[in-house]
């Protein structure tokens, strides 16, 4: 089976790609490689990509003569959507990049696969569309009608813009509700990745609502293996669409992630508290209850584990050995 991934430099995606390469299938990935953070980064997940099954394509979604190419070179049995503009903070300050990529990439996206008759899209929504939902656990068949940023309004809209297309083409259409993913080669803009950074050069860590916060951390593993499992869980009916919630259903207080991260670190964090920050939510916690049901579903990794592994990477991939002495455990 031949799979395009798209954003397959980016964390989630170069994670799927490794997965599906594992298992077997054949891999074209696209990326822009665009400079939201560390272009290196993403350079160096490409360069841990390189199979004799893996092809890639430097494609911006937004450039629709560049994606019907691609679809022109290959047959493809599914998509799994991943490139997007991420960041809710930086939606307040960059609005124009999220309906570019966001919503006109997505767009593209969804011709493409009705063009050329993909018999299955699976793409990245976000736990930011339930936005002000103060119902706990967030469930896929809650109301989603308060998006408290543009980047969750963006995703949101993904998910209308899948159903009609579902409605309309018979295109099987599976959202991808993601909780707060973590884990090695992460993006430098999530706390973990930033946390971590700031307590090793020994400067302060910004805690928004002073840490009285939850989040569904999931680790990367979990999240890449509720993509796997739904990959061939196809919708039926007469408009075959779906979402799913992919969470760790084990939400954790800001406060001791970041005494989890010490811990690991053997280092302590000098704290500065600010309030709420515009766009944020102050809980996530995600009802994984229809995807265990359809899948089989479960999240394995420790918040403990999970930390461990990132910071194990982070100081291999940073070559901070000497400094650090530190093993995964």
């Amino acid at each position: 089976m031949k799979i395009l991934v798209t954003g397959v430099a980016g964390f989630i995606g170069f994670h799927t790609a490794q997965r599906l390469l594992h298992e077997g299938y054949e891999v074209i990935g696209i990326d822009n490689i665009n400079d939201y953070y560390d272009v290196t980064l993403k350079e160096k997940r490409l360069q841990q990509l390189q199979h004799k099954h893996f092809t890639f394509y430097k494609v911006d979604i937004t450039d629709q003569v560049a994606l019907q190419y691609v679809f022109q070179q290959h047959v493809f049995e599914r998509i799994i959507h991943l490139a997007a503009q991420a960041g809710v903070r930086y939606s307040i300050t960059n609005p124009e990049a999220y309906i570019q990529s966001n919503i006109v990439g997505y767009f593209y996206i969804l011709e493409c696969a009705r063009q050329y008759r993909v018999s299955h899209v699976l793409y990245a929504s976000s736990s930011s569309v339930y936005g002000a939902n103060d119902r706990l656990p967030f469930a896929a068949q809650d109301q989603v009608d308060q998006p408290i940023s543009l980047y969750a309004a963006t995703k949101k809209s993904n998910e209308l813009m899948a159903h009609s297309y579902s409605s309309l083409y018979q295109i099987p259409t599976t959202g991808l509700r993601f909780f707060t993913a973590y884990g090695p080669w992460g993006r430098p803009d999530m706390a973990l990745f930033t946390f971590t950074e700031k307590i090793i050069n020994g400067e302060p860590i910004d805690i928004y609502n002073n840490g009285e916060m939850l989040r569904d951390f999931t680790y990367i593993d979990d999240i890449v293996d509720g993509i796997f499992r739904l990959l061939h869980v196809i919708p039926q009916g007469s408009i075959p669409y779906d979402v799913f919630n992919i969470g760790n259903n084990q939400p954790v207080l800001l406060l001791d992630f970041i005494e989890t991260l010490e811990k690991t670190l053997g280092m302590t964090a000098r704290k500065n508290f600010m309030p709420l920050q515009q766009g944020d939510v102050i809980n996530t916690f995600a009802d994984i209850t229809p995807l265990q049901r359809a899948t089989g579903f479960r999240a394995n990794t420790s918040i403990v584990e999970g930390i461990e592994q990132f910071v194990a990477w982070y100081i291999a991939h940073y070559q901070m050995e000497e400094a650090f002495s530190y093993e995964s455990k």
